[in-house]
């Protein structure tokens, strides 16, 4: 394809998934799902095509939406969440990769174990992209959200270094358990290990993060540095470490480092890039998904039909049944051994709330959260060419995305409606309002500790303005909270007071954005003032909260 070409198709791929966005936002449809129907139907037109390419998705795609996805994570909360998180994204890819491989050994014809194993591995973890989408929207409880995100953020690596070992054993003819084993251990010690040392070597830079145009450089090199650690040959002659999971590491310490380290610009500005980045790259790999249908139909010409669909069988058997028994599962081992959420004796304390037992409904929805997505295709197409049954391991994989990103991304907000599963809003706005308040309370005790000790050097009147301002902000936050307190719905009451603050302060922005315009276009006002003064009202209209539309 020319340059030309490719400038054309990317024009196009961005509108296209720009008119996807306006329509998710009017219909509630998920995105994921309606560019890779897009990229289905594209792919079947005339015209330029772009094929997948694994290495260019493993090492340019997936390291920046991981690491991004790890920025907008709790450390906290997949820490206390830990033992379910571990129990999906590494001991449940494990069984489905092992499942599949002895089904593909036992009852399809001319299958390896190493084959199943690899597909298995491909096919295990769930991209939760679509999931974590639509689950927002519906108004997920925050536990799940925590659980489907800390999932997929490692799930990816423990199915990459699986599928390193499946390919390694075909191409050494010796598939050992004991040894796949002691290498997925060495992997994975060596991706948190570089994880660890990328993101403290992003702290010791603290000063230039301070600038926001540094602070952007550095955030967009950090995921790819720390992949390249771990994927170049050099170290690849001495281990296999996880490049994946080095990447998540580091964007969760670096995440959880950010509020400390970086300034108020850099991290709106960090924010801003980074949302931007995201919103392309998944729009351009589910328009990718889409477009690899028609060339993966074509490779299944040479097998038989019964072998097709004893292959899928098993396939789909093993993804869509074993993760619901697996969480059920898990909920009936004994206290001291099960990997559920509920682990911990310790008394709960407000702010370090120990697990608590899954419910019918969470494990429903959980088990409805294993769309498949780039993660998938990009390591079954990462299968050297001569791999045994490459174009059976690759359609099954594409059905199972398809399925499950069809399928249960267009069920799944409904899904949650009806189970009536929404987080509680009102102890959310507590909670927040509870925090504000502390804040300025912290802030009114700062002003007294100036004045007392450098009450010389300070004028009293802009502490006693400052005090007016701050005493105003807490008096507004503890009215909300003693509305709040008032309600027993999850839901958040309206408070008419509330809305018109809202409105005439949205109103007042309005008028002094018209009338900086007029100055302008009257000549009296220049364009870089008109910015900066511009950027002042953005910033103040940033912090109104958004209300429904």
């Amino acid at each position: 394809m020319s340059y030309e070409g490719i400038l054309l198709f990317v024009l196009g791929a961005v509108t296209v998934i720009v008119a996807v966005r306006w329509v998710t936002e009017k219909t509630g449809l998920p995105a994921a799902v309606l560019l890779t129907l897009i990229g289905i139907v594209y792919a079947y037109l005339p015209g330029p095509n772009l094929e997948l390419d694994p290495k260019l998705v493993l090492t340019f795609i997936l390291p920046p939406l991981l690491y991004n996805a790890a920025l907008d994570s709790s450390l906290l909360d997949i820490r206390r969440n830990m033992r379910t998180v571990i129990s999906l994204s590494v001991a449940l890819v494990l069984a489905t990769a092992l499942l599949i491989g002895l089904g593909f050994s036992l009852w399809v014809a001319g299958a390896t174990l190493a084959a199943g194993v690899a597909l298995g591995a491909a096919v295990a973890p769930p991209d939760p992209v679509a999931a974590l989408a639509v689950g927002r929207k519906a108004g997920l409880p925050n536990k799940l959200v925590t659980l489907i995100q800390g999932e997929g953020l490692l799930n990816d690596a423990t199915a990459l270094t699986i599928l390193t070992v499946a390919v390694a054993a075909w191409d050494k003819d010796d598939f050992r358990f004991d040894n796949a084993v002691g290498q997925f251990v060495i992997s994975a010690s060596g991706g948190v290990l570089v994880g660890v040392a990328v993101a403290y070597a992003v702290r010791m830079l603290k000063a230039l993060r301070s600038d926001p145009l540094n602070a952007n450089a550095l955030s967009l090199i950090t995921p790819l540095a720390a992949y390249l650690i771990c994927e170049n040959s050099f170290v690849h002659h001495y281990a296999t470490i996880s490049g994946v999971l080095a990447v998540v590491v580091a964007g969760l310490i670096v995440g959880h480092d950010t509020p400390r380290y970086a300034t108020g610009a850099s991290r709106l500005q960090v924010s801003a890039v980074w949302r931007l980045i995201d919103f392309l790259l998944e729009g351009m790999v589910f328009l990718l998904i889409g477009q690899q249908v028609p060339s993966v139909l074509r490779g299944l010409s040479r097998y038989d039909t019964s072998t097709v669909v004893i292959a899928l069988t098993i396939t789909l058997g093993v993804v869509l049944l074993l993760r619901p028994l697996w969480l059920v599962t898990t909920q009936w081992l004994p206290r001291s051994l099960h990997t559920r959420l509920g682990g911990q004796d310790e008394p709960e304390t407000d702010l370090d709330k120990r697990e608590a037992p899954l419910t019918g409904k969470e494990v429903i929805v959980l088990s409805w959260a294993g769309t498949r997505g780039v993660i998938t295709l990009a390591a079954i197409f990462t299968l050297p060419p001569r791999f045994p049954n490459r174009e059976l391991l690759v359609f099954c994989a594409i059905a199972v995305v398809l399925v499950t990103l069809v399928g249960q991304g267009l069920t799944f907000a409904p899904l949650v409606r009806r189970l009536g599963l929404r987080a509680n809003q009102t102890d959310k706005a507590k909670l927040r309002n509870e925090a504000r308040s502390a804040a300025v309370i912290a802030a009114l005790d700062r002003l007294d500790d100036i004045q007392e000790q450098q009450h010389d050097n300070v004028e009293d009147e802009a502490i006693e303005t400052m005090r007016k301002q701050l005493q105003v902000r807490l008096d507004r936050y503890q009215r909300r909270l003693d509305l709040l307190e008032q309600v027993e719905s999850h839901e958040l009451p309206q408070s008419p007071q509330y809305e018109a603050a809202l409105m005439v302060r949205q109103a007042v922005i309005d008028a002094e954005r018209e009338e900086l315009l007029r100055w302008r276009d009257a000549g009296r006002l220049n364009d870089d003032s008109l910015r900066v003064l511009n950027r002042e009202l953005d910033h103040e209209e940033l912090v109104l909260p958004k209300r429904p539309s």
